[in-house]
């Protein structure tokens, strides 16, 4: 009796220390910014909603899943580092920030959030945030928003010869396979099984329209989802776009065509290739704006790091 009454001690310290352990290591430093300490629980409670999407996203894939984690966590952290770098840069800079302006953003934010005032403190209760954090946090989002604004050019300009030679080094990113501009009018069979009731519907609107029913008309009142409210189209799609035995058939007719119903174990399909066109390169007229948000993304985030880097040299910056 004795023996199992230490084997069960144990087990409990064992556990008693692991918990301690983790308890540790969420209230442990993460880095140390300055005269500022951020902590692994800091960084979890600030990348905690992306968490939840990713792991959505990525339920049976835990591989990709914990690859996607570690980036996370690593983003978020030098988020929070650059956050207080920036709140450093403005104190040490002298910088003020009248009252009246933090007074004036939680009005507009009260309005547009929350209706009024009692709603915020209600809902910033329930969260355990106090008004003077809120205050706070305000105060910190007004700052870092005006720094990076005043350090990081918004009138940035990329020139159209960049973005020609962007264009000229990338071309494999803006090739299209085979396309073909389709409609379809998708029939889902029920789940609890079919006794041919789907095909014979599929045949009826099929007759419909050699009758001279349009084949959108016809999209609208019968196809099962959201394409209904578009008689069926599906815009411009490449083979890739659809399951293949959608694709082989679809993919075979000509411009104007339409295939007979296609019956498949959980669906009837019809299909109506308006246009088609061959594998081709995107004209740089159809991607330049495209080309040029992107360009304008990669040098503010040069130009955001550059800051950054610039502030870290200035700075005590301690990982652990």
């Amino acid at each position: 009796m004795r023996f199992l009454f230490v084997i069960l001690c144990a087990g409990w310290l064992a556990g008693f220390h692991a918990a301690a352990q983790q308890a540790d290591l969420i209230n442990g430093v993460a880095v140390i910014v300055n005269e500022k300490i951020i902590t692994y629980q800091e960084v979890e409670r600030f990348v905690g909603p992306a968490i939840e999407t990713l792991e959505r996203q990525f339920a049976s894939q835990s591989q990709a899943m914990r690859e996607r984690l570690i980036d996370l966590r690593r983003d978020g952290t030098e988020q929070l580092v650059e956050r207080l770098l920036i709140l450093h840069e403005f104190k040490t800079a002298g910088y003020n920030l009248p009252e009246s302006i933090i007074d004036d953003t939680i009005k507009d934010r009260t309005r547009a959030r929350f209706g009024d005032r009692v709603t915020l403190a209600r809902t910033l209760k329930s969260q355990g945030i106090t008004l003077e954090t809120y205050r706070q946090q305000t105060r910190d989002e007004i700052i870092v928003d005006a720094l990076r604004a005043k350090n990081i050019s918004q009138e940035l300009i990329i020139s159209p010869q960049k973005i020609a030679a962007f264009y000229e080094a990338s071309k494999t990113n803006f090739s299209l396979g085979e396309q073909i501009k389709l409609r379809t009018i998708d029939m889902i069979k029920p789940k609890a099984g079919d006794t041919g009731e789907t095909k014979k519907r599929a045949d009826e609107i099929l007759g419909k329209i050699k009758e001279g029913a349009t084949f959108e008309e016809m999209a609208r009142n019968y196809t099962d989802g959201s394409l209904a409210s578009v008689g069926g189209d599906r815009g411009w799609v490449e083979r890739s776009a659809l399951r293949k035995d959608l694709a082989d058939v679809a993919f075979a007719l000509k411009p104007g065509e339409r295939s007979g119903v296609i019956d498949l174990p959980d669906a009837c399909y019809l299909l109506l290739v308006e246009n088609k066109r061959e594998a081709h390169v995107r004209p740089l007229s159809e991607v330049r704006e495209e080309i040029e948000r992107a360009l304008l993304i990669k040098e503010r985030t040069r130009l955001q790091q550059r800051w950054v880097d610039r502030m870290k040299t200035k700075s005590f910056v301690r990982y652990f």
